[in-house]
């Protein structure tokens, strides 16, 4: 198989475009990028491409699956730029599958695609995708799940598969996502256990983490797999909520009042000091647990890493500065102390 990963050189794409590159049933991987990367992978062939105004089908063209990862978080504060390049940008995808006539689409969806739900049970992929409207990441992937219904009605004879995973973590990734969430002030000695003598213990803050490595090959499957279709649910066990999280970092879980960790989030993201809006911390309160048993049973996937293992390695990676050769995931694109980000705007460029 001929397999091209759009958006290959993030958390995700590096993770799925190594599974797939493992894999025996896969003889070659294009992954597409807005900046090319310096990883080297066997059997992975880099070029520079951008979803937003780049001749995709030309790229598309004799590929037996496309796996559509590209997502753009930030900037927070324009949230035109990431509609444009995550709605817009997945349409253009959509349409160029569809022209070069690729048999298979993999979307990755999120948690964040779905309805407000519980957290005392888990959901499974009937379960309504119209997102949290408070947060654009969220209004954003419920959209795209909506033009995925279109295309799938339009084009029967594609094979269309939509992986919602939850939250991925890996080592190598934990300098691109102190980035975009963290903001730059964030010092990474902070997360060494014993360090913080407390967890906001936020009720409702329980959610489903995923080691990234294992989230790859759940793409993986659902290429080679060619019994795979439609919706299915990734995550591991067990749901992390403040208990988790203190036990992690060594600290105590003290009660904080959602309306009062909004609040602080909110000051902190007016005065420019983190990326992440407060919208994304109601998101977390209100995404449902997921029920994964379908992943198991048709694609044979079971994680490796439990969610706990997930976040302990992403937490490690933040100490140690971990990184990979991708301008996304390199520490050197923040460069020296940081002064890139501060210069570029807390939560403000791509």
């Amino acid at each position: 198989m001929h397999v091209v990963v759009v958006g290959a050189t993030g958390n995700v794409g590096t993770s799925t475009a190594q599974a797939l590159a493992a894999d025996p049933k896969v003889t070659s991987v294009l992954g597409l990028a807005r900046r090319e990367p310096g990883l080297k992978i066997d059997k992975v062939r880099w070029e520079r491409a951008d979803v937003n105004d780049t001749d995709l089908v030309s790229h598309f063209r004799g590929a037996d699956a496309v796996v559509h990862l590209s997502w753009l978080f930030q900037p927070t504060r324009s949230p035109a730029v990431t509609w444009r390049t995550n709605v817009l940008g997945s349409a253009r995808v959509f349409l160029a599958v569809a022209e070069a006539g690729v048999p298979c689409l993999v979307y990755s969806s999120s948690v964040g695609a779905y309805s407000p739900g519980p957290k005392d049970r888990a959901v499974d992929e009937e379960w309504p995708t119209h997102g949290w409207p408070g947060a654009a990441y969220s209004r954003e992937k419920a959209y795209v799940e909506r033009l995925l219904d279109g295309f799938e009605s339009d084009h029967p004879d594609c094979r269309v598969v939509r992986l919602r995973p939850g939250f991925m973590f890996k080592r190598e990734a934990a300098q691109e996502q102190r980035r975009l969430f963290g903001g730059p002030f964030l010092p990474g000695r902070l997360v060494q256990p014993g360090r913080l003598p407390f967890v906001p213990a936020i009720p409702g803050l329980r959610f489903q983490a995923l080691h990234t490595a294992d989230a790859g090959d759940a793409f993986c499957r659902a290429v080679t797999n060619e019994r795979a279709r439609g919706p299915i649910n990734i995550a591991a066990e067990p749901p992390i909520g403040p208990e988790e999280l203190a036990e992690l970092m060594g600290a105590r879980p003290i009660p904080v009042p959602p309306l009062a960790a909004h609040s602080a989030l909110r000051v902190a993201w007016s005065l420019g000091l983190v990326p992440a809006s407060a919208e994304l911390l109601d998101l977390a309160l209100h995404v449902p647990i997921m029920d994964t048993s379908r992943a198991r049973e048709e694609l044979g996937w079971t994680p490796a890493h439990s969610g706990t293992e997930a976040m302990a390695e992403f937490f490690e990676g933040l100490r140690t500065g971990a990184d990979l050769e991708t301008p996304p995931l390199s520490q050197a694109t923040s460069g020296p102390m940081r002064l890139r980000e501060l210069v570029t705007g807390v939560g403000r460029r791509p």
